[in-house]
């Protein structure tokens, strides 16, 4: 390694992303299946807003969130899978210092906005089941512009500490991380200061922003199910609850990787590392890859488009 690793520097000019630390000689086998969800994740999501763009019977707040939702999961992919296959391919590992932080900047501000995105889908869910009379008086299009807004005011505000934080640090001892991609801890842990304020306010944006989330969803569907549970038969209540599963499945793909990998980075000491990153690529590759599946099956109107697009 070159002495411009270690030697004494505050901002380096470049960072060496090690990718998955201990896997080197399984790159290429790594890279089919990660290259695979990538391209799943593109051209699904691709397609979710080309048959909502192209379907005026589907303009409306459900599939507004769901072009949302696609937009995220494009950008927030995007953001970190190609440079990880370039190092898996062509062993590039140099990222530029202001590039790095634009990268943390990137994942923790659409990971935010995506959470965000399923609150809303989730009070969308809940005024369908339980106000289903209201659902267009009170989800106009002005209201779906205004909750879109501020879920991306939320998220950009929240994220701006991140990279601002990170660059006050000084680097004196490397610049290598142990990572694909530059996440907010893997970067500040290679500073050669007390950087609690940095963990503590990871913490505390995890927490309140998606902590906050999780019980927002928590309670609409608590009131959702109160409602389907009131509901005369047994198959209102099962044909009522279907139109929920593609929005918990989303959920469940989102959530339980991001708090694992966030509580692992910071307190799983003894956790092998390349099982850290690859925790941390579950919550990257598979919540894009998976919601255009998840809503292009479950969803019966973009099923049906789908399936004309190809017949025709």
């Amino acid at each position: 390694m070159s002495d411009s690793n270690t030697t004494n520097f505050r901002n380096p000019s470049t960072f060496i992303l090690l990718g998955i630390p201990g896997l080197e000689a399984a790159y290429i086998w790594i890279s089919i299946p990660f290259c695979a969800m990538y391209a799943i994740a593109v051209l699904g999501n691709f397609t979710i807003l080309f048959i909502i763009k192209r379907d005026p019977s589907l303009h409306g707040p459900m599939f507004y969130f769901l072009c949302m939702l696609a937009v995220t999961d494009l950008v927030m992919s995007t953001s970190t899978v190609p440079k990880m296959l370039s190092i898996f391919w062509f062993n590039s590992r140099e990222i530029s210092f202001s590039s790095c932080l634009t990268q943390m900047y990137f994942i923790h501000c659409f990971s935010a906005m995506e959470s965000g995105i399923l609150v809303a889908m989730a009070f969308d869910r809940y005024v369908a089941i339980c106000h289903p009379l209201r659902h267009s008086i009170i989800l106009t299009n002005s209201v779906v512009a205004k909750i879109g807004l501020a879920v991306v005011l939320r998220s950009g505000i929240n994220t701006l500490p991140y990279p601002f934080l990170a660059r006050r640090w000084p680097y004196c001892r490397t610049n290598i991380i142990p990572h694909f991609c530059c996440g907010h801890m893997a970067v500040v842990n290679l500073a050669c200061a007390d950087i609690r304020i940095s963990s503590y306010y990871g913490l505390f944006d995890l927490l309140s922003v998606i902590g906050m989330d999780v019980f927002f969803i928590a309670v609409s569907y608590t009131l959702i199910l109160r409602a389907i549970f009131r509901l005369p038969t047994k198959d209102a209540r099962l044909k009522t609850f279907g139109t929920c599963i593609s929005h918990l499945c989303a959920i469940s793909s989102l959530y339980i990787p991001d708090f694992f990998s966030s509580l692992t980075h910071r307190f799983g000491h003894n956790v092998p590392r390349h099982f850290l990153v690859l925790i941390a690529s579950v919550y990257l590759l598979v919540p894009p890859m998976i919601h255009p599946i998840i809503y292009g099956v479950r969803t019966t109107q973009i099923r049906g488009r789908l399936l004309q697009l190809f017949i025709s």
